[in-house]
């Protein structure tokens, strides 16, 4: 199972959330800091507004090929879960068998894009940028890396919804009701527009992070979607 984390996250920002999912489903776990996040290298800036697209085409091959990945799904929280469904949907690969999105992003929307404005206000007062340097060497590139692309004029317009289309593997999906970034219009693009069976999962009076929020009731919906993929045939070319 690789965690891809959200937009100002990190492997560290996780919590102990690895440790009790492997504890609770058996399954191996691994998370890691993408560039610019964490302890790893700073990324490029401007990030080019496709970041999330070319994170998922270009370097989570490379990420799942490092580890020795043989069989197993990916999960992401906000654009992790997005680098994850563009990967599931666009990237040929019979190793994996699942795919998680906790309140992913797969078009813009207003209230996102108020949320982000009101992050930037926190950061740019030092505020945030202080919180952001407990967990990140470089917070600057973090923040401004995430935040720009965000806010850039011609973000308005993002969306990767076509990557649903193609889509192989069952998939989880994860919402806080109260979700701060995003409506349920996220999780009922992919219900609509994923081939493959799509399990829906709203949590009442949960915001942005459910694994931080709901973590007891997020770690019961994964070991039983997980439970079910252990009983899952093979996809075709992978050993079970």
């Amino acid at each position: 199972m690789v965690l891809l984390h959200e937009g100002l996250g990190s492997r560290d920002l996780w919590r102990d959330f690895p440790e009790r999912l492997s504890a609770a489903t058996g399954w191996g776990v691994c998370a890691y800091s993408r560039a610019g996040y964490g302890g790893s290298d700073p990324a490029a800036l401007p990030r080019p507004l496709d970041y999330m697209t070319r994170e998922a085409r270009l370097v989570l091959p490379e990420v799942l090929n490092a580890i020795g990945f043989e069989r197993g799904l990916l999960m992401g929280h906000s654009d992790g879960a997005t680098i994850a469904a563009i990967y599931a949907g666009t990237v040929p690969d019979p190793r994996l068998c699942g795919l998680v999105t906790i309140a992913p992003h797969f078009f813009t929307e207003e209230i996102g894009l108020r949320e982000i404005v009101r992050a930037k206000q926190a950061f740019d007062s030092g505020y945030l940028r202080s919180r952001l340097s407990r967990h990140h060497h470089d917070p600057d590139n973090c923040f401004r890396g995430w935040n720009d692309a965000w806010l850039h004029p011609g973000f308005k317009d993002w969306t990767v919804s076509d990557a649903l289309d193609g889509i192989g593997v069952p998939v989880l999906a994860i919402q806080g009701a109260e979700d701060q970034y995003g409506t349920l219009a996220q999780i009922d693009e992919i219900e609509r527009r994923c081939p493959t069976p799509v399990e829906r999962v709203v949590l009442p009076g949960c915001g942005h992070d459910p694994c931080y929020e709901r973590s007891e009731w997020v770690l019961r919906e994964l070991s039983r979607f997980c439970a079910d993929l252990d009983h899952a045939p093979a996809r075709p070319g992978v050993a079970s």
